[in-house]
Order: C-alpha cells, then sequence, then structure tokens
C-alpha cells in the first residue's frame, strides 16, 4: 500500500465549521480549477471533475453550513417494497436498449412532474414532444424514476431509464476502482486544498470512484443507445446530472442540447466556468434553448453565446394566461426551497407575528408555498411553521392542487432566496423582497438593476410597505413568448 493510500486513510479530526459566502466558496473553486486544471483533469481515462464539480460544490456548502440539507422527502422501505414490481416490469418492457429502430430524436425530461392539463407532465419538455408529434418526427421519451416511482400516463414513445440506472447501482456495488499512484497524487491533493480551504471533512476518494463507476457503465449502455437508434438530435433536462449520456452522444456525433429548467447564474456551477481554457468541454451540451435573453449574459458557459437559443417556456405562456387578470390583494406570498426552508419559515413566522400587531399591516395575509420536495416532511422539519399556522393571517400550501401563477396573480409582495419562481413572480408584478441568506447572490442581477430589493430582516420589510419603488422591466427579457417558428427554424423545417 502507497504511503499516499495510507495517510488517507487516516481518519481526521473533525474540524469546525467556517462561515464562507456563495461568492467565497465558488472563488476558491475557481482557483484551484484553474490550478490544477481540473476539468481537464483525467482519472481512469475519464474527466472526473467535470463529473463531481456540482456534487462537491453542494457538499462543500452543505458542510460549512452555507446551504441546509435538502427537505426533500426520502424513499422509504414501504415505498421500495412496492415499487419493485413495478421496477422490474419496467426494466423488462420499457427498457430504451430494447429493439432495433432509429428515431431522430431522443428526450431525457425531468423526472419531476406536475399536473398539467389533466395528467403529469415535465413543464419544461412537453412542448417539444406536441411539437415532434404534430411535425411527424419520429422521436422518444426516456423517462427517470422520480423518488422510485413514474408519475402519469405513459406515452406511446415512453421509455424507462430504470434498467439502466438500477444497473448502474449494482456496478457500483461490486466494482472496485483501482487507481494508479499518480492518480492516488492528483486526489489527494486536491482533497488537501479543500479541508485547508473550507476546514471540512470530504472523502474525494469515495466521491471520485461512484462518479467514475457510474459514468463508466452508463457510458457504455447510452453508447449502445445511440448506436441503435442512431439520432441526430439529444434533448436534456438538467444535463449536469446526466454527463454519461452526454458523453456517448458526443462521441457519437449527437448534438446534445439541453432545455433551461431554473434559474441560472455566475454561482451556479453547473454553467458558470469563468476560467477561459474551460471553452468547449466535453461533457457540456452544445447548446441551450433558454427561457429569455437575459440569461445568456448571467454566466460564463463554456460554448459560444451564439448556442445559447432564447426560446421561451411555453408551460409559463400556456398557464399564464387564466390568471393574468386576477385583482391583487394584501397578500404577501413566501416562496421556499428545501435548502433555505428552515431559515425563511421562520422568518415568515417572525413576520407574520409582528404584522398582526401593526395598524394597517394587520389587513396582509401570509401565504407559505412549500417546494414539491417538502410537501411530505415540513411537519417534521419546520417547526416555525406548525405554530405559524395557527396565526389568523397565515397559510400554508403544502400541495399543487393551487396553481402557483395563481398565488402570483394575487399577491401584491413576493419574499424568497433565489428560486426560478421568483422571476415568475416578476411576470406577475409582484413587488419582490430577496431575503439575504444563502444563495441570494444568484440573485444579485436584479438587486443591482433595482428590480428587486434585498433585506435583511423583518424591520425592513415592515419600513418599506409604503414605499416600495423598483426599476421597471421587461417581462420578456427573462420570459421571451415561444413561437412554434422558433423550433422550426432549428430544425430547419
Amino acid at each position: 500500500m502507497s504511503k499516499i493510500t495510507q495517510e488517507k486513510q487516516k481518519k481526521p479530526e473533525k474540524p469546525e465549521k467556517s462561515e464562507k459566502s456563495i461568492k467565497e466558496v465558488c472563488d476558491i473553486i475557481f482557483s484551484l480549477e484553474k490550478k490544477y486544471d481540473l476539468n481537464h483533469m483525467k482519472i481512469q481515462g475519464v474527466y472526473v471533475w467535470q463529473l463531481v464539480r456540482v456534487y462537491v460544490y453542494y457538499e462543500i456548502s452543505r458542510k460549512i453550513g452555507v446551504f441546509g440539507s435538502p427537505q426533500q422527502g426520502k424513499v422509504t422501505v414501504k415505498n421500495k417494497i412496492f415499487s419493485f414490481l413495478p421496477f422490474i416490469k419496467n426494466s423488462l418492457f420499457s427498457n430504451p436498449l430494447n429493439g432495433k429502430y432509429n428515431k431522430d430524436v431522443i428526450i431525457f425530461d425531468h423526472p419531476r412532474k406536475v399536473k398539467h392539463n389533466g395528467d403529469y407532465k415535465d413543464i419544461y419538455s412537453y412542448f417539444l414532444e406536441n411539437y415532434l408529434d404534430d411535425c411527424g418526427y419520429g422521436y422518444e421519451l426516456i423517462e427517470s424514476p422520480y423518488l422510485n416511482n413514474h408519475h402519469g400516463k405513459k406515452g406511446k414513445f415512453t421509455k424507462y431509464n430504470d434498467r439502466i440506472l438500477f444497473g448502474s447501482y449494482i456496478h457500483k456495488k461490486k466494482t472496485n476502482l483501482k487507481l494508479k499512484t499518480c492518480e492516488e497524487n492528483k486526489i489527494y491533493n486536491l482533497q488537501r486544498e479543500l479541508i485547508s480551504n473550507f476546514n471540512i471533512e470530504i472523502d474525494l476518494f469515495n466521491i471520485f470512484r461512484d462518479h467514475i463507476l457510474d459514468f463508466k457503465y452508463q457510458y457504455n449502455k447510452y453508447d449502445k443507445l445511440f448506436k441503435k437508434r442512431k439520432p441526430k438530435y439529444v434533448f436534456v433536462v438538467v444535463a449536469y446530472e446526466n454527463k454519461a449520456m452526454i458523453a456517448a452522444a458526443h462521441n457519437n456525433g449527437v448534438e446534445v442540447v439541453e432545455l433551461q429548467h431554473g434559474t441560472i447564474s455566475e454561482y451556479h456551477l453547473g454553467y458558470n466556468y469563468p476560467n477561459k481554457e474551460d471553452k468547449g468541454l466535453e461533457y457540456f451540451p452544445d447548446k441551450i434553448l433558454s427561457f429569455g435573453d437575459y440569461w445568456k449574459e448571467v454566466a460564463n458557459y463554456p460554448i459560444n453565446e451564439k448556442n445559447i437559443i432564447s426560446i421561451g417556456f411555453p408551460y409559463l405562456d400556456e398557464t399564464i394566461k387564466s390568471h393574468i387578470n386576477n385583482q391583487k390583494c394584501k397578500q404577501i406570498l413566501f416562496i421556499s426551497q428545501g435548502v433555505i426552508g428552515k431559515y425563511l419559515s421562520e422568518f415568515a413566522y417572525e413576520l407574520a407575528q409582528k404584522f398582526e400587531k401593526i395598524e394597517d399591516c394587520d389587513q396582509y395575509n401570509f401565504i407559505y408555498k412549500l417546494h414539491p420536495g417538502e410537501y411530505s416532511n415540513w411537519e417534521t422539519n419546520y417547526k416555525s411553521l406548525m405554530k405559524a399556522q395557527k396565526l389568523d393571517n397565515f397559510q400554508i400550501i403544502d400541495n399543487s392542487e393551487i396553481s402557483l401563477y395563481e398565488l402570483f396573480s394575487k399577491s401584491e409582495y413576493q419574499i424568497g432566496v433565489f428560486s426560478t419562481a421568483i422571476y415568475e413572480g416578476l411576470l406577475f408584478n409582484c413587488k419582490t423582497f430577496i431575503l439575504d441568506l444563502p444563495g441570494a447572490e444568484y440573485m444579485d442581477s436584479l438587486v443591482d438593476k433595482n428590480y428587486v430589493r434585498k433585506v435583511n430582516n423583518v424591520d425592513e420589510i415592515i419600513n418599506s410597505i409604503d414605499n416600495f419603488n423598483i426599476t421597471e422591466y421587461d417581462n420578456d427579457f427573462f420570459f421571451k413568448k415561444y413561437k412554434k417558428s422558433s423550433l422550426d427554424k432549428f430544425f430547419n423545417f
């Protein structure tokens, strides 16, 4: 056993947590990327940092206390048992590798679905299916499970990714990864830098191992898939979680296009690569179809700006119509997210309590809209909300039965941190407060342009209620109006 291997197996003393901002975390990571040329570093023939970059960023942020742990519900033993037979069925009869036929387009959609027009849909990609159906363009949709289940009706051209994902899990459990000494050196040096800079424990060896084994297994399966289907295009939602698929597509000469699914900023490591050497990365999509022109300038993408194409957000266009003319009332809407939900819920409770005691403010109602990932466990995780729901002016929304757009349309104010929904609330002319919690840096460009106001405490909100003045903005800049002709142009129809 090498000296390096012996050292890395010693259990270090648990360090005290340090406190850094999101910007400081990102700046340190960017400097290490430049120092070690991380995005071009190969381990076991794989550009491993490109695989783990986002994961390590969130792991660091969680360990130093910048972000809380995600509050998303877990897959219970009962759920695993009840999903076992459907999983076997899906693996046998809906395996995307079954059959020999060609498809012009393959779509990898978002696992989480939203009820829309009577069925559960991926709100970021269903418009593409409708378009391809109308054009008679051959496509296949490959759907991954969300919390061990598939929601909604299985479409005619839908396959389930259960077999590939489960195969990768088994492969990882039974396969040993043997590293060369020079590879161990690279990992050890980087691990030492991260421990030194962030004062945390982090096991890069296991993180790298898991991601490399997943990548190699999945790459082989997707390579077989693309050789069978011979697609011209692959569309994907959340490209940074599908690196093996992107690599296989590129090596088969297939163009990879990402559909924007959320907020992008200079602090989102799925998209921002500030070092000039990182242009043209192997595991990054060729093009991005964005919500609007605003998103072209908020990050240093490793692709040319001409390949970021504003196309709009069709789901928003469709859904907004039935709510846009609703009457505003004295309503304050909180937009929750798992990683900051604990702090935001405490803030909401404190603000609602104070409003009850202030003349004129006591007429306001508070709506706390939980993120779908928080629905199942907020009563356990958010004690402040359990107290808040006893207030006369406070309502908690823990389901998707009421449209978020209906809530926006009736709310005078919205309060959040960095959710994409905040941009949607701006379309409804919601006066917007950004609570200065970890992640608020994502919204700095909106704050700098005076489109929204950043606050630190409840008193700042109370003092701003009667004199909230912001700069006017063009809604189309954030969300361009979707037109079918945009896709005609993209596909050269």
